[in-house]
């Protein structure tokens, strides 16, 4: 009698964003590919490219979660968390003051800020953290990153010695940063900027322009915005001069998290050593991929959709760039697919099961989306384990 071996699958995929978290994600597939192939041993290992859901992918992996109350991007006192291993802390800007955090999900392009990032960046140097990592993504606020360093204990004055209030147009008024009050701790740490936005700061493919319309701004507030950008590039140039320091308005990423890349580029690179690099593969870095990746039998990625921007860095692409070098199969399942197969053969996937292949209605596939992923793990299961028994 043949036993059945058991066979290792790492399942990696990112959050289906309005349907299922990440983790929600990883656990239906378990159920499908344990449901059809008894023997599998499974790893999950949800992740995320910087954007909602990083800190909860690497609480997941067994990162301690600290939790605090920090300023939510219009001021509000609101619960927020990172994670923690080691003197290593993972910030993510969605979980401060992203989109999710605005009070009744309303917009206030004029007026919101990232006062609170710069709260929980301060907490986690207080904490003992060395290395702080700062996932950009899901801005509620084009401030240009003022909020951040106001958070860390800069002050930002107008042309009378006034503190200039929190938000993205008020910086129409700012004449002075002042930024001796700094906290000194960040002149003993580095961070690492996860970003996958190569944007400028300002113009066309600024931050206001491309981004603006997204966080409810409409043709007058982006006229606003853009010049109260423009006027706090001039206040952060005098107070790092860029015969110095460089300009940091056009280094792609600047204008990522409505310009929160250039408050850390501008500003802080001054103090610490900063790094830009693909939210994406700092996860995996971290997360210790690499490792977990090498001798499974089948790699499963996946997010909610799978379309040609997913083939410029996001998620399932980083995953399947990890699992190839391993020498592992990497399939991917999306709630929906808007690739072709030979797209998807082209890119390297063994395979692309979207949960359309169940239930054609994608309002279905949102509401319904774990129970389909269970069937998806099934299927995954039969095609690509029970063939190498």
């Amino acid at each position: 009698m043949t036993r059945e071996p058991s066979q290792r699958v790492v399942l990696a995929p990112d959050k289906f964003k309005g349907s299922a978290s990440a983790p929600e994600v990883a656990d239906a597939l378990a159920t499908g590919v344990v449901r059809a192939v008894p023997a599998a041993r499974i790893h999950r290992v949800p992740v995320a490219d910087g954007g909602d859901g990083t800190v909860d992918a690497f609480v997941t992996a067994g990162w301690r979660r600290v939790g605090l109350i920090a300023p939510g991007p219009t001021g509000a006192a609101t619960p927020t968390s990172y994670a923690v291993r080691g003197d290593t802390a993972v910030v993510e800007l969605a979980a401060v003051v992203g989109a999710a955090k605005l009070p009744a999900g309303r917009f206030d392009p004029l007026g919101s800020g990232t006062d609170g990032l710069g709260t929980v960046l301060a907490h986690a140097l207080e904490s003992g953290v060395r290395h702080l990592v700062l996932g950009l993504g899901g801005s509620a606020s084009s401030d240009g990153g003022a909020g951040l360093l106001r958070g860390l204990g800069a002050r930002i004055l107008d042309a009378r010695g006034a503190e200039v209030p929190p938000g993205g147009a008020p910086l129409a008024d700012a004449a002075r940063l002042d930024a001796g009050g700094l906290h000194p701790l960040l002149r003993r740490a580095r961070l690492t900027l996860a970003c996958d936005v190569d944007n400028p700061l300002l113009g066309p493919a600024g931050a206001v322009a491309v981004y603006g319309p997204q966080k409810g701004a409409g043709p007058a507030e982006l006229a606003i915005l853009e010049a109260a950008l423009g006027n706090w590039a001039r206040v952060v140039g005098e107070a790092f001069p860029v015969e110095r320091y460089g300009d940091a308005t056009s280094r792609p990423g600047a204008g990522a998290a409505g310009g929160t890349g250039f408050g850390v580029l501008g500003a802080l690179a001054v103090l610490m050593p900063v790094t830009v690099r693909s939210g994406i593969d700092v996860v995996l870095e971290l997360l210790g991929f690499a490792d977990l990746v090498n001798g499974a039998a089948l790699v499963v990625t996946g997010e909610g959709s799978f379309d040609e921007q997913s083939l410029r860095g996001k998620a399932p692409l980083g995953v399947l760039a990890a699992a190839t070098a391993a020498g592992v199969p990497c399939v991917v399942t999306p709630g929906r697919s808007l690739l072709t197969p030979e797209q998807v053969r082209e890119a390297g996937f063994a395979g692309c099961h979207p949960l359309t292949e169940f239930e054609p209605d994608p309002a279905r596939c949102i509401a319904q989306a774990r129970p389909l992923l269970v069937r998806v793990g099934e299927r995954i299961a039969e095609q690509y384990l029970r063939a190498r028994v």
